[in-house]
């Protein structure tokens, strides 16, 4: 999805902490933002989590952005990425504490509230699985390029890693995730969205990857 027609902001307003400035960033990418952290999360809530943070911690470090360039998208999914991860051991954290915990009473059954969503989480839950089981850098490089849309040097600033690095970490990722994206359709007998134009080719990997929140 494109980011919202907003006007990229000036660099150096950004740096001398304009919060108009700052406005308009959040205003074109806090939904890229929000769709790279589900994508690397899996989890709806801990990705607006990591966005929040996202935006604090660009901030709170705006002076470290260049005074010349593009885009300022790759340095904010460079933090998301850090953010999401963060946010994962979080969730880790507390799934390991819940699973010790005693086992919690019957609530009220919210089935007719959230039936909209069931499609999408059960996809989004082959999608995690499947990320899951490759290596973290794989998948933020993965992320990054497939659905972020960043080209090689972009995803390479979001890093901060070569862009050799960048090109071999995609390759290693699209091999494995093609893989392992056809098992996890196998054993949950999830339909894939179709795709379409260049990535036709790579099917099995682009169906893993959900339509983007457009809230």
């Amino acid at each position: 999805m494109r980011e919202t027609e907003v006007a990229e902001p000036d660099r150096a307003r950004i740096r001398a902490g304009d919060r108009a400035a700052f406005g308009e960033l959040y205003d074109r990418y806090a939904r890229a933002v929000y769709n790279h952290a589900l994508r690397l999360t899996g989890n709806w809530a801990e990705a607006e989590e990591a966005m929040s943070e996202t935006f604090l911690a660009a901030w709170r470090t705006r002076e470290t952005v260049e005074p010349e360039g593009g885009s300022l998208k790759p340095w904010l999914l460079g933090i998301a990425t850090h953010k999401a991860y963060n946010a994962n051991r979080g969730l880790r954290r507390r799934l390991a504490f819940l699973a010790r915990s005693p086992e919690p009473r019957p609530v009220e059954d919210f089935a007719e509230e959230t039936a909209g969503r069931i499609d999408d989480a059960r996809r989004l839950a082959v999608v995690h699985r499947a990320l899951s089981r490759i290596g973290r850098q794989d998948r933020e490089v993965l992320a990054l390029c497939v659905s972020a849309g960043l080209d090689y040097r972009q995803a390479a600033e979001a890093l901060g890693v070569p862009v050799g690095t960048v090109r071999s970490r995609l390759s290693r990722a699209r091999a494995r995730l093609a893989r392992l994206s056809v098992e996890e359709q196998g054993r949950t007998g999830t339909e894939p969205p179709r795709v379409h134009g260049e990535m036709e080719s790579e099917a099995a990997l682009a169906a893993l990857f959900l339509r983007e929140e457009t809230r």
